[in-house]
Order: C-alpha cells, then sequence, then structure tokens
C-alpha cells in the first residue's frame, strides 16, 4: 500500500501501522513513542505522543479524519496521506500532551540514573514547554522494595505499561500490575512480593523514565561518563549479547543491545545482566553506535575536531599542575572499584579501615 507521510511517499505491507510505516521513512517523520514497543504485543494506545493528522483518508474515501489519531495503532489505506510534523495541529497538541506527561514527574534529573537516556527528557526538549501551569500538589507514591536488583520509583512513572507487557510476556507467573484507578492508579506488587524471574531486569531496559533502574548501578556513574560496547557470551539462558557500559577497565553496568528506536534487540537473563560484572566475563565486539546528538555520545568519537588548547601561547610557556586530585580527594582514589561497592557509594567507603572503625 502507498502512503504519504510529510510529502514522503512510500509503499508498505497491508497491515502496517502509520509509526512504523513512518519509522522505514526515518528522521523527524517517525512520531515519538513513549508506550509503543514492536517487541511487545498489545503495547501501544496509552500515551499519545505519537498522535497525528491524516489528511486523507485514502484513495477510496479522501476524506480528513475528524480528530488526530494515534499512529501506533492506527493501520494503513491505500493512498492515504499522514502529516506530522506538518501539522501544526499534531504539533500543538504533543505540547499538550507533554505537558500532562509532566504534571507529576519530579524535577530530579540530577539524581536520576536515566538522566541522559531517558525519553521523556528528549520528549520534553524536542516537543515540550518552557513552562507548567499546573499548580496543585503533585502525586506522590511510598517507596516500595521489589528486590535486590530493580529499583520502583513510582513518582516518575507515566504509566506506560511497558513493565507489565514484558513481564507478562517473558516471565511464567506476572508478580506486578496496576493498582488502584485514575489518579490513584500505580505500578505495584500484591503484598510487597519481589520480581525475581531469570527474565525481569529486562522491565529495567523498557522503562522510558526513572521509574525501574538497576540496583547495582546505582549512584554509581553518570551514563555519559561511561563508554558503551558491544560485547558477548556463552550464555545458556538468553543470547547472550549485551552492551556494557566501561569507565576505564571496570564495567559498570550491562543492558540488552537497542536499536534506533531505543527498543531492546533480544531480551537478557538477569545473570548477564547482574552477575557478570568483569570484562574478562565478555568478549567484547567494539564500541556501540550511539547518536552523535546523545549526551552518551560526548568523547566518543575518532577523528572529531577537538578545541585547540590555547593556554601554553597565552602565557607564554607550559603550564605547571602542583595539585594531585589523588591526594586531594579521596573519593578519587584509583585504587577502589566504584562497580564493586554494594550500593550507593558513601564517603565512609573511601576511608581507612581504622578512621571507620573509631567512629563507629
Amino acid at each position: 500500500m502507498k502512503v504519504t507521510i510529510d510529502n514522503i511517499s512510500i509503499d508498505v505491507p497491508a497491515g502496517t501501522t502509520i509509526l512504523n510505516a513512518a519509522r522505514m521513512i526515518g528522521g523527524e517523520v517517525a512520531p515519538p513513542a513513549m508506550c509503543y514497543y514492536s517487541k511487545l504485543k498489545d503495547s501501544g494506545g496509552k500515551c499519545r505522543t505519537c498522535l497525528v493528522e491524516v489528511s486523507k483518508g485514502s484513495e477510496k474515501d479522501p476524506r480528513p479524519m475528524p480528530k488526530l489519531v494515534p499512529s501506533c495503532r492506527t493501520t494503513i489505506m491505500e493512498g492515504m496521506e499522514v502529516k506530522n510534523i506538518t501539522s501544526e495541529k499534531a504539533i500543538d497538541a504533543r505540547k499538550g500532551i507533554v505537558e500532562f506527561l509532566l504534571l507529576n514527574h519530579p524535577l530530579d534529573c540530577p539524581v536520576c540514573d536515566q538522566a541522559g537516556e531517558c525519553d521523556l527528557q528528549n520528549l520534553s526538549y524536542e516537543h515540550g514547554n518552557e513552562g507548567t501551569r499546573y499548580e496543585f500538589k503533585r502525586r506522590t507514591f511510598e517507596k516500595e522494595d521489589i528486590g535486590p536488583f530493580i529499583s520502583l520509583h513510582m513518582t516518575r512513572c507515566i504509566m506506560c505499561f511497558r513493565c507489565v507487557f514484558t513481564a507478562d510476556q517473558l516471565t511464567d507467573k506476572r508478580e506486578h500490575g496496576i493498582l488502584e484507578r485514575g489518579d490513584h492508579a500505580q505500578i505495584s506488587t500484591m503484598l510487597n512480593k519481589a520480581l525475581d524471574h531469570e527474565f525481569i531486569g529486562n522491565v529495567i531496559d523498557v522503562c522510558p523514565v526513572g521509574a525501574l533502574t538497576d540496583k547495582t548501578f546505582r549512584f554509581k556513574n553518570r551514563v555519559w561518563f561511561t563508554k558503551p560496547l558491544d560485547a558477548h557470551r556463552d550464555c545458556p539462558t538468553c543470547s547472550g549479547k549485551v552492551r556494557l557500559w566501561m569507565r576505564g577497565p571496570e564495567v559498570f553496568r550491562v543492558t540488552a543491545r537497542k536499536d534506533q528506536w531505543g527498543e531492546v534487540e533480544e531480551f537478557i537473563c538477569n545473570d548477564c545482566r547482574f552477575h557478570k560484572k568483569e570484562a574478562t566475563d565478555w568478549v567484547i565486539e567494539g564500541p556501540s553506535p550511539i547518536k552523535r546528538s546523545s549526551v552518551i555520545a560526548q568523547g566518543h568519537y575518532i577523528g572529531t575536531k577537538k578545541t585547540p588548547v590555547v593556554l601554553d601561547k597565552v602565557i607564554g610557556k607550559e603550564p605547571r599542575f602542583f595539585m594531585n586530585i589523588h591526594d586531594i580527594s579521596d573519593v578519587n582514589k584509583p585504587n577502589i572499584d566504584l562497580s564493586k561497592i554494594a550500593g550507593p557509594a558513601h564517603s565512609d567507603d573511601f576511608q581507612p579501615a581504622a578512621t571507620k572503625g573509631a567512629k563507629s
């Protein structure tokens, strides 16, 4: 079937949604999606960020659709014409959707582990407004322990339901889901059960915000300070194809590989994700492809033009550095591996054993 999206025509198989057709074209033509996930059955239709304008329904019925439609749920018709970035209605509606998503979302990006690779950050930067009109108290939830490896921050959740679909379709018995209704709805478990299935760690990768994060990586490093490397191992449970996030020789985090749309290519098991944190556990293939616009890409490109150093020319001689950071700050001791510390790193972790004993 032939479809035209933002004045670009493409032929797609019957049954293809507008969103997937736009992704075949690529670039800014593809609408953003916060809840749709091509690997998860029945996902989509929740967040409404992928709304588009259908200016021509089909060749048989050329009338425009009266309202904006979710592109992840609307299939292509022969001769359909769609407007995304060329539609003022769609752009204005998307700004409103972003404002709604941010009504209760806390402004804790400086302490959130998802910062730097957060879909909501990208969405609000590209499609959001500068301010908010919301004047009421934000929705908050009590912290809940759902296991030794996964941290749940329900106050950051945008109710995309990706984690519920992932647990429902990858595990034998789902332990968490949606409780309550309306403004009180939340992702939780009944009776504080732990999420302990061998593939349950994938809920971290599918979460578009910082609601579900890796406890083994929690507060250990900023993602833009690490270098992503593709690696693999012979794993009896999953494909063993992962992405290592390293800083120097240390492996700070292990995740599944993701495609250009931020979706997992192959789901991985908990053993690969949480327990294989040594570089010797993996066969490293090389650097992972990262979008140049991403903050993760800073300092990861070879052959790019660097800012020239002119300090020596200004002062007429080579500068002398008198301070050694390792002598001044215990946090920068090269003999301490942050990735080996259980839980968040504190100042006590860098003090000598004698000093710790004296204080305790």
